[in-house]
């Protein structure tokens, strides 16, 4: 077998050095070179629409070209070189080629290239990461209602990301602290499944409180995927007693309702008395306990007992039955002492009137005296009408004096 000479061996790695160093300018800059493309790398999610750009500060007339990751050209200047609708022609003018890539799929990934066929040709490559967009997570873990103290364990799941998601789990408005997030790859796909637990022990508070997953990644606004689970917790009742009327009064009818608050609702409701028995007026019916009439040895702490299966609690309540008569005194000297403000009240307006009244006519009597002062003065009668006479004009006077 003939091997070459040494000469034509070096000449043949010089040539190849001169080739790869031309085809390799993509980090030159406008300054060095304005031949040189000059490109961007660009992110888009799946089914987005990427733009693809590639400029030169100065044209000397060569055309710009766009291939794909498989090294196909997709456009030369004006162009279109492959058969695939998805691409279309944005811009082109003699610094510029732009072109727009739709529906972008996984398999656009890849760095595309820019070409311009100067002499020798320069080249700039743009890498398209495409991101596998997070399905919405599926909550699983939770089928029936649960006791309180008890703890449940909830697992959340999403699909289809790219890169990996990151789950949050919230209860309420409140952020909790999950399990480690477990990330898995997909066979013959380059997304990724990601899964997390939360682990809880509930309260009979928890009962109907939603708990939320949600996806954070880069393809998704805050917000855009979630899934809520409500729980549903099984407690013991919380029983209170509500009277038939604040004021029981003995001789009249009575009732205590027992009012059990739980999760299912109590189903059985049984009624006693401390320190003895129920009276014999009281006939318990379930939740309600009847006393057809009260009686003062009626008094007494009422204890009702309600369960519901999960649970029993009891609930107490202190019966005074009030003396009617004593009732009707109390009521009586309410309103004698209503009676009384009133009174006092109706005397002040009085007094006020008496002396507005009296101010009045103090003041209207000094000027009928004035008025009069001639004919009180008189001896006899004539003289008193001759002084009233001349009283008009000393009337006329004092309206002038007054004027």
């Amino acid at each position: 077998m003939a091997f070459p000479s040494a000469p034509f061996a070096l000449w043949s790695v010089s040539l190849l050095t001169v080739l790869f160093t031309a085809a390799v300018h993509s980090n030159t800059s406008f300054e060095d070179d304005p031949l040189q493309p000059m490109t961007s790398d660009e992110t888009v999610p799946v089914g987005g629409t990427v733009t693809l750009t590639c400029r030169v500060a100065e044209s000397d007339n060569s055309s710009l070209q766009w291939s794909n990751t498989a090294q196909q050209t997709l456009y030369f200047g004006e162009k279109r070189a492959l058969r695939d609708n998805r691409i279309q022609l944005y811009r082109s003018t003699s610094t510029e080629l732009s072109i727009t890539i739709s529906e972008v799929q996984l398999s656009d990934e890849g760095e595309y290239t820019c070409s311009i066929f100067t002499m020798p040709v320069r080249t700039a490559r743009a890498t398209v990461t495409v991101l596998g967009v997070p399905g919405k997570p599926q909550i699983s873990g939770f089928e029936h209602a649960v006791k309180e103290g008890e703890k449940v364990t909830l697992t959340c799941t999403s699909t289809g990301s790219k890169p990996p998601a990151t789950l949050h789990w919230y209860k309420g408005d409140q952020l909790l602290k999950g399990g480690p997030q477990v990330v898995e790859t997909v066979d013959g796909n380059p997304t990724y499944n990601v899964s997390s637990e939360l682990t809880l022990e509930v309260s009979a508070s928890d009962d109907n409180t939603l708990i939320t997953c949600a996806v954070n990644h880069p393809s998704l606004s805050p917000g855009d995927k979630r899934s809520e689970q409500a729980l549903r917790v099984l407690y013991s009742p919380n029983v209170m007693i509500h009277p038939e009327s604040t004021l029981p009064r003995e001789g009249e009818k009575f009732s205590l309702r027992c009012v059990g608050n739980g999760n299912p609702e109590p189903t059985i409701y049984t009624w006693d008395k401390k320190d003895g028995g129920l009276p014999l007026q009281a006939k318990p019916d379930g939740a309600v306990l009847h006393f057809s009439m009260l009686n003062k040895s009626d008094n007494g702490v009422y204890v009702c007992h309600a369960d519901n299966g999960i649970g029993s609690s009891e609930g107490e309540y202190t019966l005074l039955v009030q003396d009617p008569t004593a009732m009707s005194t109390t009521s009586g000297v309410d309103h004698a002492v209503i009676g009384g403000v009133v009174a006092v009240i109706v005397f002040i307006l009085l007094c006020l009137l008496i002396v507005l009244g009296r101010y009045l006519i103090r003041h209207k009597g000094t000027y009928l005296t004035h008025e009069a002062k001639g004919s009180d003065d008189a001896p006899d009668a004539d003289t008193a009408i001759i002084n009233a006479e001349g009283g008009h004009s000393g009337a006329e006077d004092k309206k002038e004096y007054f004027i």
